[in-house]
């Protein structure tokens, strides 16, 4: 049994099957088509161009597989999963095609399946080169751009140990021939888009006859793992090195060219663990280790982000299924009924810091108008000479002994009046109120999903019964909140100002002398009969409005939307979704069939996830920056 067997058997350094686990679920949201939303466990090669990534992942393989040339050879993520399969083992299914080529070198326990083309495999390792080149150049065409979309490549060897690997497009600064002007920037953000993940193992690619300082991998790396927790360091193009020199001072491993660490003087003192073997052994560790440490937490991720898509999948609705008459009705239905439960204080959804619903009407009514009405004081415009004018015109050319009637409600009249505006800006703060709570109820995801029904609903001005002007904006109340006590204050600005204006003039026991009409109680007379008036107006305006605007509205509304809505000839206008909707409804199908599929395979798997806890609370995660060596 070969060294990779012996180490990928179950109870070996390396169990496959937490391996496979990943690959599985890596597949699934590739397939699906969705963006990845769990963070999984794999390992991520990157450098600049030219540092030996692509030797590295084919030394670890045993075939050349990858494109090669100059400038940007990998310009789209290459996804690498290595599958051990024993030599012995023989092919599933006799029916499974066969791509055969010219490579005298290819045999039946050697293969590579894309996931772009399921169940084809391709024996010859020089098709599989062929076909990335041939993937990207449909993605990217054949200039120097580059994509982020990935290539999912899955190689199956009796000489490779179960891995994952992404291999990015090398890093480079200055752009050459046809290649973008930011083509630094982009190839960065893809890197850091991988690497960022804290379940991501940086593989740190560099060529040894560069100094570490300028190592483009390194820099990158420290970026996003400053204590270097899960970054290796591999050290390529080692015989290259100027004579006289090494890399010994910071070799924690090396790969490739066992001859030339056996035989130097400066590394055949640790040739038990150099070359590529001992670095494929080194990453299959480490990621296995890697991903016991994570799985729990996978599987918690799947689990509480299927439940969040589930949710808004259903906060979305079904595609418009049935008959379309009675979906209007339903929906004209609810909101009515929604109308009447927030108007009357019954929406579960209530607030401790700010009043909605019909608790601001009251607000309006009990708080604004009433201490409105009250600080109005007649007085504050009538002065004492007018009223001793009123009286002497009244009397005639006889002093009167008794207050005339005329003289009496000619006053009393004149303020009266000036009640009129504040009663009339109640009425236009309770509209107002009344056109919040509608935009409010519109602005739930259901109507959102139906914009000409929602505009529909919105589009008449319950005042004259006529569309809304396009630009009309219906004028907004103060929020009043549940600490808004000091209603009089100096609050005299504003929409609520006018309730206020008099509270703080000259009240009467400010006014000059006592006057003959002070003496005999006339003031008095007008201020008692006034009080009488203001205590009937805070009575029976709210009662009026209420009858006549609020009871109004949740009585007729459903009637009013039916006659104007309920035709048949505008159903279909007023159910056609919006492209948001459409598009947000696919993307939630999707990532939920992901999602649950993950999930089954999690649950369906062999894997002791509660032991694998345990474990990873026993021993947490802590990897030390090591440097290998390929050339």
């Amino acid at each position: 049994m070969s060294g990779a067997q012996s180490l990928a058997q179950p109870g070996g350094i390396s169990d496959p099957a937490l391996i496979q686990l990943v690959n599985k679920l890596q597949d699934v949201f590739t397939t699906v088509g969705v963006a990845n939303p769990i963070d999984l466990p794999q390992i991520v090669v990157v450098g600049s161009q030219s540092s030996g990534k692509s030797s590295v992942l084919e030394n670890i393989v045993g075939r050349d597989f990858l494109p090669r040339g100059s400038g940007i050879v990998t310009r789209r993520p290459l996804i690498l999963q290595l599958i051990n399969r024993p030599a012995s083992s023989q092919s599933n299914g006799a029916n499974e095609e066969l791509v055969a080529g010219d490579d005298k070198a290819a045999n039946a326990d050697e293969w590579g399946e894309f996931l772009h083309i399921p169940g084809q495999k391709f024996f010859d390792f020089n098709k599989i080169r062929e076909e990335i080149d041939r993937e990207t150049a449909a993605k990217v065409g054949r200039n120097a751009g580059i994509s982020p979309a990935p290539i999912n490549l899955r190689i199956y060897s009796p000489n490779v140990l179960n891995l994952t690997l992404v291999d990015l497009p090398g890093l480079t600064r200055v752009p050459v021939g046809d290649q973008p002007r930011d083509i630094e920037r982009q190839i960065r953000d893809m890197v850091l888009k991988y690497i960022v993940k804290p379940n991501a193992i940086i593989l740190a690619v560099t060529a040894a006859n560069v100094d570490l300082a300028n190592s483009d991998g390194l820099k990158l790396g420290r970026e996003v793992d400053p204590e270097g927790q899960r970054t290796i360091g591999v050290l390529t193009k080692v015989d290259l090195m100027d004579d006289g020199t090494d890399v010994e001072e910071y070799l924690g491993g090396f790969g490739g060219g066992e001859e030339l660490f056996e035989t130097h003087k400066a590394y055949r003192n640790k040739s038990s663990y150099c070359g590529t073997p001992y670095l494929a052994r080194k990453l299959n560790l480490i990621l296995m280790m890697h991903i016991k440490q994570t799985l729990p937490d996978i599987k918690a991720r799947i689990s509480s982000s299927l439940t969040k898509y589930t949710a808004e999948l259903d906060s979305l609705g079904p595609s418009m299924l049935g008959n379309s008459a009675n979906i209007v009705l339903n929906i004209i239905t609810e909101f009515t009924n929604e109308w009447r439960t927030v108007l009357d204080g019954n929406n579960t959804e209530l607030s401790s810091s700010e009043l909605s619903g019909g608790a601001r009407i009251s607000f309006v009514f009990h708080e604004l108008y009433s201490n409105g009405i009250k600080a109005i004081d007649p007085f504050d415009v009538v002065k004492d000479a007018d009223i001793r004018t009123i009286l002497y015109n009244s009397s005639g050319s006889s002093p009167a002994l008794f207050v005339g009637t005329a003289a009496f409600e000619l006053i009393v009249k004149q303020q009266i009046k000036r009640l009129e505006d504040p009663s009339l800006k109640c009425v236009s703060l309770v509209y107002d109120e009344l056109v919040r709570i509608l935009s409010q109820l519109l602005g739930k995801a259901l109507y959102r999903r139906y914009p000409g029904l929602k505009e529909k609903i919105h589009s008449v001005d319950p005042k004259t019964g006529k569309p809304l002007p396009a630009t009309a904006t219906p004028a907004r109340a103060a929020s009043p909140t549940t600490g808004d006590t000091n209603l009089g204050g100096d609050n005299n600005s504003g929409f609520f100002g006018s309730f206020f204006a008099a509270k703080n003039k000259k009240k009467a026991a400010a006014m000059e002398a006592p006057t003959h009409t002070q003496g005999i109680g006339y003031p008095l007379l007008i201020s008692s009969y006034y009080n009488i008036v203001k205590r009937t107006m805070i009575d029976m305006v709210p009662k009026a409005v209420m009858l006549n605007l609020v009871q109004l509205t949740k009585d007729e509304m459903q009637r009013e939307l039916l006659e104007n809505m309920y035709r048949t000839d505008t159903l279909d206008e007023l159910l056609k979704e919006s492209d948001f909707t459409i598009r947000r409804r696919k993307e939630c199908q999707d990532m939920v069939k992901s999602l649950s599929k993950a999930s089954e395979i999690v649950s369906q798997s062999r894997v002791d996830l509660a032991a694998l806890q345990l474990k990873a609370r026993r021993n947490p995660q802590g990897y030390r920056t090591i440097v290998h060596n390929t050339t």
